[in-house]
């Protein structure tokens, strides 16, 4: 007991406890991530609370930038488009991912190593690079065009980024192929540190493939999902190099989403106040989706 006593008051009396050595090593980090991240967060708070046009002098605005989004079809648009984006975006390659890593985990496929650089190969190429790739894919006289007239499908055809009921679904598909990748890797990774034991005992009781998937494959995943999803919806919701590079937008603003609308208030018709709005408002719902798909698919509070 005596000596107990003794080195607690030691460890209260201890210059440089635990915690505070800590803090001094994550110090240089926190004060980047302030300078670089916080401060400018914070700098287009106070420009969402503004009209400015970027040259005169800013006059209060109140919450008008705020009500706008709410009451201007304009500002509605961006984010329902997203909201829609993110079945191509995090919902298809999530799925897809996990159907070709239960394949590939249970079947023995010849040549996986190559499967799994191709499918992962649009995670190293930068999206500027897939951007202009599939502008000339989905153009009038693009590939698939080409490969619809080619097996006497013509009347399919169609300028796909050009098309105002077509557009979005079309830029949509790209991020599918983009994101499916990521999926796949993540969950092939997961795959094979579920205990061998779980498959064997599934398959003494005689569960099949599905069963399998999932009792065994489907709950072995949570976390690697709960990642997946929260990168594939960031990455969605902040999407602007594809847009611009693909459509920029159009046609007329059928796939204007919040980051490219950012950019178009901000640089292109001097709504910086608006822009600042859209920014902010687009951080919290990042932040809501990413904490609820933190909560339901890991079970845990964030």
């Amino acid at each position: 007991m005596k000596t107990t006593a003794l080195t607690r008051a030691y460890r209260r009396r201890a210059p440089g406890e635990p915690r505070a050595i800590g803090y001094l090593y994550i110090a240089p980090a926190l004060a980047v991530y302030a300078v670089f991240l916080l401060y400018p967060f914070g700098q287009s708070v106070w420009l969402s609370f503004v009209h400015w046009d970027g040259l005169s002098v800013a006059t209060p605005a109140g919450l008008d930038n705020y009500r706008a989004l709410f009451g201007d079809p304009a500002l509605r648009a961006p984010f329902r488009h997203a909201l829609l984006l993110l079945v191509f975006y995090s919902a298809l390659p999530v799925a897809i991912g996990l159907l070709l890593a239960a394949v590939m985990s249970r079947v023995r496929v010849r040549g996986m190593t190559f499967f799994r650089t191709v499918l992962f190969l649009p995670q190293v190429l930068a999206l500027i690079v897939v951007g202009v790739a599939w502008r000339s894919i989905l153009a009038p006289d693009g590939l698939l065009n080409d490969a619809l007239r080619a097996v006497g499908l013509g009347g399919l055809a169609r300028p796909w980024l050009g098309d105002y009921t077509w557009a979005l679904p079309a830029v949509g598909v790209i991020g599918t192929w983009v994101g499916t990748g990521l999926c796949m890797v993540l969950f092939l990774a997961g795959a094979q540190r579920i205990p061998r034991e779980l498959y064997e005992a599934a398959r003494m009781d005689g569960a099949g493939p599905l069963r399998e998937f999932l009792a065994v494959t489907l709950p072995g995943l949570r976390p690697q999902i709960a990642v997946a999803l929260t990168l594939t919806i960031v990455a969605g919701l902040r999407n602007f190099d594809l847009i611009y590079i693909t459509t920029s937008g159009g046609p007329g603003n059928a796939t204007s989403v919040p980051a490219y609308e950012v950019y178009h208030r901000a640089f292109e018709t001097n709504q910086v106040g608006s822009a600042a709005a859209v920014g902010v408002a687009l951080t919290a719902l990042i932040f809501v989706l990413t904490v609820t798909v933190s909560r339901l698919v890991e079970g845990r509070r964030a």
